[in-house]
């Protein structure tokens, strides 16, 4: 039979499989976080019979705003092969320091935008001393994160209550669509999703956050801004570390400076959960919301059950430790390949 008329045999659903893992690989810690989350949304429907509902849904969202928006920042820095562990506390400073000046009658068109400022100049502060005086990420932002805390306390030791109207409607608004409702914080969490996702898929910039966790070394020779990138990367973090505080002071209702203690370390979860490689280089902003839904799906069940809140911590740390390893197994073969 000549080639012309022969008949082209398909290939097998296995083959489609093989080929779609080796050339998306990346893919696959992201598609294990969605099945974990609907694996756990089934599990507790067929456990509590009323969990599957638009009520429940619709909390994931309105409860861990802050924390979607604190995990897109995060994602960009991750995926420079960085850290930033002063999220929570530039949360809580953001927060004290908003509610204070609205307190003393400044207008919120200004406190929102000195909010913003303050979170994203000690995200720069980090990336100054992780560029410039070659100090560890780990360490730069770990001594953000004091600095902040320390900030935090020096504007109010105790609890300071927001009563402007137009904070507390961020939270209290709510548009119900067929029973699903959706508050403006929520509004602002998906926003910043979308323009997250944006950012790193369509842009120079983003194109070259994956090209610095790929590897730096190349990424400069190729000629690529890697320090104005890196820098970039965390004044993203601390801007939304920022807007974070402006979300949780309206879904808190006052300001603390004991707010956001952990915060941190439940942001890289929900990261590293959603599929971003803590070696940099691979990852989605998309995975990131659904690490957070994770969380918030996690923490709902057990406050149906009663449970204490500790065992949000247990599960989350089990799921980190299995997704640490999904992500050498995914690397060693990287290499290999």
């Amino acid at each position: 039979m000549s080639a012309a008329t022969s008949t082209r045999i398909p290939e097998g659903i296995g083959t489609r499989v093989r080929r779609f893992t080796s050339r998306r690989a990346s893919w696959i810690p992201v598609f294990a976080a969605l099945g974990i989350l609907l694996a756990l949304l089934l599990a507790g429907q067929a456990y509590f019979g009323n969990f599957l509902t638009p009520r429940v849904l619709s909390s994931l969202l309105l409860d861990n705003a802050y924390l979607l928006i604190l995990a897109v920042g995060m994602t960009f820095v991750i995926l420079t092969a960085g850290i930033d562990l002063s999220v929570g506390a530039v949360l809580a400073f953001t927060a004290i320091m908003g509610a204070r000046m609205l307190s003393e009658g400044v207008p919120v068109v200004v406190v929102i935008p000195v909010m913003l400022i303050g979170g994203a100049l000690i995200g720069l502060l980090i990336g100054v001393l992780i560029q410039f005086f070659d100090v560890q990420p780990f360490i730069a932002s770990l001594a953000g994160m004091f600095a902040a805390r320390g900030l935090a306390f020096l504007v109010s030791l105790s609890s300071i209550k927001v009563e402007d109207p137009a904070i507390l409607w961020l939270q209290t608004k709510l548009f119900n669509i067929d029973g699903w409702y959706l508050s403006p914080t929520g509004v602002i969490a998906l926003l910043v999703v979308a323009a997250g996702a944006l950012v790193l898929q369509f842009t120079r910039f983003g194109r070259t956050i994956y090209a610095i966790g790929g590897n730096e070394q190349s990424a400069r020779l190729m000629g690529l801004p890697v320090v104005r990138t890196k820098l970039l990367a965390y004044i993203i973090c601390g801007t939304c570390a920022g807007l974070a505080g402006v979300v949780f002071t309206a879904y808190q209702g006052a300001g603390y400076p004991l707010n956001g203690i952990g915060t941190e370390l439940d942001t890289i979860a929900a990261v590293v959960i959603g599929g971003t490689l803590l070696t940099g280089g691979s990852g989605f902003v998309l995975g990131s919301m659904i690490g957070v839904f994770v969380y918030g799906t996690i923490k709902t069940a057990i406050s149906f059950l009663g449970a204490e809140q500790s065992w949000t911590r247990i599960t989350i740390g089990a799921l980190l430790l299995v997704f640490v390893v999904v992500q050498r197994v995914i690397v060693s073969r990287s290499s290999r390949r």
